[in-house]
C-alpha cells in the first residue's frame, strides 16, 4: 500500500496543477500521511530548478499549516484521531512516559522532527495533546521545516539530479547527526560551562 501511495505521488511531480498537490502532500503529511513532501518536490525541483525556492516555500508554508491542522488533532480528537496515527506508527507506547516530559523540551521535539526522518505527524499530534505553548510550537516547526526543505532545494538547485541519490539515501542520516550535534553542544554547554 505503501508503495502505491509512493508511485502515485512521484506521479503528481508531472501533473499541471503540481504546486497545489505539493501543497496539499505537504499539509496532510504534517498530520496523518505517511509520504513526505520531499518525494514529490524532488522531481519538481530537477524539472523547474529556477522553481525550487518557490517549491520549497510552498512545501514550507503548507507543512506548517498541516501541522497546526495535527496541533488541533492532538489538542481536540485525540482518542478518534490521533490516537489511531500514533498506533498506526508504533509511537502510543511511549505515549504517557513521554507526554509527561514533553512540554519541558517540546521546542526541541518539534525541531528536531521538523527536520529529521522522525515522523513529524506523531510530534504535531503530541504537541496539541500535551498543551505545548502554540507560539513555541509554530516557531520551532517555521525552522525546523524550513530549514529542511530549503536544504533540499538548495542542494538540487546547485547540483541538480548527481546530488538526488545523497538526498534520498543520506540527507535524513545527514539531517539526524546535525540535531544529535547541535542538541550534544547545548547541553556540553550547559553542564561543563
Amino acid at each position: 500500500m505503501i508503495r502505491k501511495l509512493y508511485d502515485w505521488v512521484i506521479g503528481l511531480a508531472e501533473h499541471p496543477r503540481a504546486l497545489w498537490a505539493l501543497a496539499l502532500i505537504a499539509f496532510i503529511e504534517s498530520s496523518v500521511f505517511p509520504i513526505p513532501p520531499d518525494v514529490l518536490m524532488i522531481p519538481m525541483i530537477i524539472a523547474a530548478p529556477h522553481r525550487a525556492f518557490l517549491i520549497a516555500g510552498i512545501a514550507t508554508v503548507s507543512s506548517v499549516l498541516g501541522g497546526l491542522f495535527g496541533y488541533w488533532i492532538g489538542a481536540a480528537l485525540f482518542e478518534e484521531v490521533g490516537r489511531p496515527v500514533l498506533e498506526f506508527y508504533g509511537k502510543d507506547a511511549y505515549f504517557g512516559e513521554f507526554s509527561d516530559r514533553y512540554n519541558e523540551w517540546g521546542a526541541w521535539a518539534v525541531l528536531i522532527a521538523g527536520v529529521t526522518p522522525f515522523p513529524y505527524k506523531v510530534i504535531t499530534i503530541l504537541s496539541g495533546t500535551t498543551g505545548l505553548s502554540l507560539p513555541v510550537f509554530m516557531v520551532a516547526s517555521i525552522v525546523a521545516r524550513g530549514f529542511r526543505f530549503f536544504i533540499v532545494a538548495g542542494l538540487l538547485w546547485k547540483f541538480g539530479p548527481p546530488i538526488r541519490d545523497f538526498i534520498e539515501r543520506r540527507l535524513g542520516l545527514m539531517f539526524t547527526l546535525f540535531m544529535v550535534l547541535l542538541i550534544g553542544g547545548f547541553i556540553a554547554i550547559r553542564y561543563l560551562g
